[in-house]
């Protein structure tokens, strides 16, 4: 029988999960210029908070409508604004879900995602409140990738050894973040990449079947 190559999975979710819409109907049905909503919610002061716990959702998307009241002409609008961006639905990869929920069959598999307090409501409203062990939110630890703590946690959480993990993100400097704790990293790009990663791991899985 073939060993398994990794012990657990840690998937990042935006990206590779899920991949969400653009936000340029919503701007330019309230007069804003295309990429207003994006620039003001994740400029870093505003969003680290965010991401990190130090404030929760909701407080991050106050902020947000505050930081737009003038150029929406008042708050009220711009709580409208951001009230139509945040109910934005991402559109989920499905070829990536069933690639975890094969994965799952021999091994841990997390979700590890960079997200504010509203992930898990945002994950339970699509249907993926179960495809992983367990979920790593970095507002839930006080730390955002590719802090190294967000590894050496997400590792203890899906109960393997860091070199026994097989992380997987679209973000460059989080998978560089993953090899330096000691696990094997993937740079997801498309499907391919992380069908190939899983290949091994699935074919064990294959190989136990018929033992």
């Amino acid at each position: 029988m073939t060993a398994r190559p990794y012990d657990a999975v840690l998937c990042d979710i935006d990206g590779v999960l899920r991949h969400w819409p653009t936000a340029s109907d919503i701007e330019s049905s309230h007069g804003l210029p295309a990429g207003t909503l994006a620039a003001a919610a994740f400029a870093p002061a505003r969003l680290h908070p965010a991401i990190t716990g130090e404030i929760t959702d909701e407080q991050w998307r106050s902020a947000v409508a505050a930081d737009l009241a003038e150029m929406c002409g008042s708050l009220d609008r711009a709580h409208a604004a951001v009230a139509d961006w945040s109910n934005l639905v991402p559109r989920v990869d499905h070829e990536v879900v069933s690639l975890l929920a094969q994965a799952r069959t021999v091994a841990t598999v997390a979700l590890v995602s960079n997200a504010t307090t509203r992930l898990e409501w945002d994950l339970a409203r699509q249907g993926l409140d179960d495809l992983a062990d367990t979920v790593v939110n970095t507002s839930r630890i006080g730390a955002m990738k590719p802090d190294p703590h967000v590894y050496v946690m997400a590792a203890a959480q899906a109960g393997a050894p860091v070199h026994r993990c097989l992380f997987i993100d679209d973000t460059a400097a989080n998978v560089t973040a993953a090899r330096e704790v000691g696990m094997t990293a993937l740079h997801y790009r498309q499907i391919e990449d992380l069908r190939s990663a899983l290949a091994p791991l699935l074919n064990t899985a294959s190989g136990e079947q018929h033992t």
